[in-house]
């Protein structure tokens, strides 16, 4: 039976028991709302610890002033269930206040250069230093050996390896494969704010981001290759914050280089932003 925990006191000794006992530990960091692709995280955890801890907390400070922090769907009692049927040993759940006890406003922060600043980073500000902040401070809270992020959020896995590089965390860092629905679209909490209207047009990502992959292989310029893929978005009425390829660190490739790619596209369809990515 998975064990639900609100007090770090708790959360320490279970860990402390577990890691006395030579038992390696997951940790699976959440906003809730779970959904299959959660649920892959946790079963891919367990392939690389012997116990798994799934935080569920919804972040403030990693949600900007005009973004859907209050509105942001919150299920826990299906999020339990699932947990346990994927085998999560423990449902950490701390409160804004355990989290930040000096407040939001005097949280100490986590902010990583460079990387933090793209692509997402330049359309969200502070979005990455609220990630990082709530990230490490759930790597203190829970200790664990390794944890494990989606691929679907590209640049939060580059962004939390950054951090965990620099600043030695003693984590593996693992990622896990986009889970994606029949019929192609990404799974993400948010997708039940897409319409009965907009819910099929939302596909058209996932087919731009594989004419952008195709597009790369055959030697399309890159400049073209974006430019296009904006107009098909926009045709089909998406408002594109970036459609973009770049290399596995996201930096710009040059135009002749070869090698590994990702390409990411971010774009709002209605009221609904939608994020995804494919690598080749």
């Amino acid at each position: 039976m998975i064990e639900t925990v609100t007090e770090l006191s708790r959360l320490r000794d279970i860990v402390t028991g577990w890691k006395r006992a030579g038992l390696r530990v997951a940790l699976v960091p959440t906003m809730g709302n779970l959904h299959a692709g959660h649920y892959s995280l946790v079963k891919l955890a367990r392939q690389h610890a012997d116990r798994v801890v799934s935080s569920v907390f919804v972040n403030p400070t990693q949600f900007g002033p005009n973004e859907d922090f209050t509105r942001y769907p919150r299920t826990p009692e299906a999020d339990t269930t699932g947990l346990e049927q994927a085998g999560c040993d423990v449902l950490w759940l701390p409160t804004v206040e355990s989290m930040y006890p000096f407040g939001v406003e005097l949280a100490a922060n986590v902010h990583v250069p460079g990387i933090s600043s793209l692509l997402e980073g330049a359309h969200r500000p502070g979005h990455f230093d609220g990630v990082c902040t709530v990230v490490s401070r759930l790597f203190n809270q829970v200790q664990p050996d390794v944890a494990a992020f989606g691929r679907k959020d590209y640049q939060q896995l580059a962004v939390i390896r950054q951090m965990v590089a620099d600043l030695a965390f003693p984590i593996q860092i693992i990622g896990g494969d986009i889970v994606r629905e029949d019929d192609g679209l990404a799974m993400s909490s948010r997708n039940q704010y897409l319409t009965a209207d907009t819910r099929p047009k939302s596909t058209a990502i996932r087919r731009v981001l594989v004419a952008m992959r195709d597009a790369s292989r055959s030697g399309a310029p890159r400049p073209q290759i974006e430019a296009n893929a904006v107009a098909r978005l926009q045709a089909e009425g998406f408002e594109v914050d970036y459609a973009v390829v770049r290399r596995p660190d996201l930096s710009e490739p040059d135009e002749h280089s070869t090698g590994e790619r990702v390409a990411l596209i971010a774009a709002r369809l209605g009221t609904t932003r939608l994020i995804d990515n494919i690598e080749f």
